[in-house]
């Protein structure tokens, strides 16, 4: 059976209180416009405009009021939640960029700790964050759909997805804090619809809005069509993934069962810093 995914974009602050407000708010929305699964921003608990900014003091476990609130807020409104949060790592300076999945009965189903830290177009995301480790794909099950979770950045590397896909993702989950300049918006629209088609999959990219970012939130099918997209305000938007039309994209178009190459960890080299 297919699956309503709603997907609630905003522009998360350093206000950890009215983050929060804003996020349960547009699940309240979304699950009461029939949504099985809302999907929030990266750093949706928590988003400094600065890279230098220090993370240590405001980062939280993954049971600290965050995520308890996450849990309790997927609970009362019967919907599967995921955001971003910033989570502390016992004993260090730095910080994970994490993305939580919770199920409407308030369990915790993964947490993914972003790999492919933001450093890049003059800013340098590892100043403050420490990439996760290499572990099991990211990956949980809603119904008859298995979802992937990765975050932002990774959207730019397309082995992320493509592992995810090989664990048994038919949608992948790009929450992100996409931040704007010259060609950013047609950077994300493309590297959305490169990644759905490249593995007939659904795409559902979640943007944090302006200033700082683009919004631009959008959720995308298996032949890389927009099922529904956002702009640069606030707010919701809604789609349905379908198991059915990913079995029939993929046998129209099998490159997943023609591929003569698969995907491996490597040691990466630090990203360039690109001004």
């Amino acid at each position: 059976m297919p699956v309503t995914v709603a997907v609630h974009q905003f522009a998360p602050t350093e206000d950890k209180a009215a983050n929060l407000r804003a996020l349960t708010a547009g699940v309240a929305e979304a699950a009461a416009s029939g949504a099985e699964l809302v999907v929030c921003p990266e750093n949706a608990m928590f988003s400094p405009p600065d890279s230098r900014t220090d993370l240590a003091p405001i980062a939280e476990p993954l049971d600290g009021p965050f995520v308890t609130a996450l849990r309790d807020a997927a609970l009362r409104h019967g919907v599967a939640v995921v955001a971003g949060l910033t989570e502390a790592i016992p004993g260090q300076d730095r910080v994970h960029n994490t993305v939580v999945a919770v199920s409407a009965a308030g369990e915790l189903l993964t947490a993914y700790r972003k790999l492919h830290l933001y450093d890049a177009f003059g800013y340098r995301e590892s100043d403050a964050v420490a990439p996760g480790d290499i572990e099991q794909p990211a990956v949980f099950r809603l119904g008859d759909v298995t979802f992937g979770v990765q975050t932002c950045y990774d959207l730019r590397f397309p082995e992320t997805t493509r592992r995810l896909v090989d664990a048994g993702a038919q949608a992948v989950l790009v929450p992100a804090a996409w931040v704007a300049g010259p060609l950013k918006e047609e950077h994300w629209a493309t590297l959305l619809a490169a990644r759905a088609i490249e593995n007939t999959i659904y795409v559902v990219g979640c943007g944090q809005t302006p200033p700082v970012c683009i919004g631009r939130s959008a959720i995308l099918d298996p032949l890389g069509v927009v099922v529904a997209s956002a702009g640069g305000r606030p707010g919701t938007i809604a789609g349905t993934i379908d198991p059915a039309w990913i079995a029939e994209v993929r046998q129209r178009v099998p490159v997943l069962t023609g591929r003569r190459f698969s995907v491996e960890p490597i040691e990466a080299a630090p990203a360039p810093d690109i001004p």
